[in-house]
């Protein structure tokens, strides 16, 4: 049966037997556990359609549950690929109902980073432990509520980091922590593809485009994670080469991060410019990956000889079931929301020095 325009903006007619399940605490208590968990996608695009769904085919601890879209027609093909029953398909209008469907345990929001912060404060409402896309929101005040909202629901809330759950990457940190090589002297990480797109949202100020909070934190995520610490000052530089195309928002950046240990990081992120590579330099040694973000195919070396070049079968599928493993153990989670504050903290300050010219502490 197709889903109709006036049936898909209208309220589930399910929701009120669904909410039989949520809304009453003995029925809940008494519940039997669950072995797997049912994601929602919020958001249709590129990411859920070419990546997330297929991974969601893969996972083992997680699976396909719904979706929320606001296209019928996107609605129509999702249901008819994925077998998913009409009562697990919202919208961003009946979105809230989602509180009283049990088959929906998370909600995974891959929406323009300007939407993260409203749909994140709404699935924690409705009593569901939530995924976000990185990056986590376009200022430190909206993480902040997201998380607030997430902790005051007693929900777990992960950022869509995959390349921490990557084993390469993995790889990198651990020497962080290590005596290995001794200290990190200077970090050289870069992250960025061109961009032939000329009306998408990370062009867009509004809906939170730009390339620092997109490829930007990857580039940042390469000197942090490498360091182990959080850096203490930036200077940064905006640029683009394309201003017809890049109004709002830069096409590059580039900035230097300063550490408390003493060590550096030359960083660089481009909408304009195919680059992805990281390495460290250590007191007695080196590290280094190319690509380091890459949805697969990360590998590098040592200046040991040793090689740095772990198999992993899908990136998202990992990620998924080690976030939706710490929901059901409730555990630690990998990357929480915490980890996209942190990043984010950094972004306000890189952007501001690009504006002012200067050093900015954070």
């Amino acid at each position: 049966m197709q889903l109709e325009r006036r049936d898909f903006l209208s309220t589930l007619t399910l929701a009120g037997a669904a909410a039989l399940f949520s809304g009453n605490p003995l029925l809940a208590a008494t519940a039997q556990k669950k072995e797997k968990l049912g994601i929602a996608l919020v958001g249709l695009g590129y990411y859920s359609t070419d990546l997330l769904a297929p991974a969601l085919q893969m996972t083992e601890k997680c699976y396909l549950a719904g979706i929320v879209t606001g296209t019928p027609a996107k609605a129509e093909t999702w249901k008819a690929k994925y077998k998913i029953p009409d009562k697990n398909i919202y919208n961003y209008q009946n979105f809230d109902q989602i509180a009283n469907n049990p088959d929906i345990d998370i909600v995974y929001v891959v929406l323009p980073p300007s939407m993260h912060r409203e749909y994140v404060v709404r699935a924690a409402k409705a009593g569901k432990h939530v995924f976000c896309e990185k990056p986590m929101a376009p200022s430190v005040a909206d993480c902040e509520a997201m998380i607030k909202a997430c902790s005051s629901s007693k929900v777990k809330l992960a950022i869509g980091y995959r390349c921490q759950h990557d084993p390469n990457i993995q790889a990198i940190m651990k020497l962080a922590k290590e005596p290995k090589f001794g200290k990190v002297k200077m970090v050289t990480s870069a992250a960025g593809y061109f961009d032939a797109r000329t009306d998408h949202w990370k062009q867009k100020k509004s809906l939170g485009g730009g390339v620092m909070g997109d490829m930007g934190v990857y580039a940042l995520q390469g000197a942090r994670l490498a360091t182990g610490e959080e850096p203490i000052s930036v200077f940064a530089q905006a640029s683009t080469t394309r201003p017809d195309i890049y109004k709002e928002v830069e096409e590059t950046m580039m900035f230097m991060l300063d550490f408390p240990s003493g060590a550096k990081a030359s960083c660089q992120t481009s909408f304009g410019i195919n680059m992805n590579h990281l390495h460290v330099n250590y007191e007695k040694g080196w590290a280094k990956l190319e690509p380091q973000s890459g949805y697969n195919g990360n590998k590098g070396s040592l200046s040991n000889g040793t090689l740095i070049e772990f198999p992993i079968k899908n990136q998202q599928a990992k990620q998924m079931d080690e976030d939706c493993d710490a929901i059901l153990r409730n555990t630690d989670l990998i990357a929480p929301g915490e980890e996209g504050l942190r990043d984010i903290r950094v972004v306000e300050a890189i952007y501001k020095s690009a504006a002012a010219g200067k050093v900015i502490k954070i």
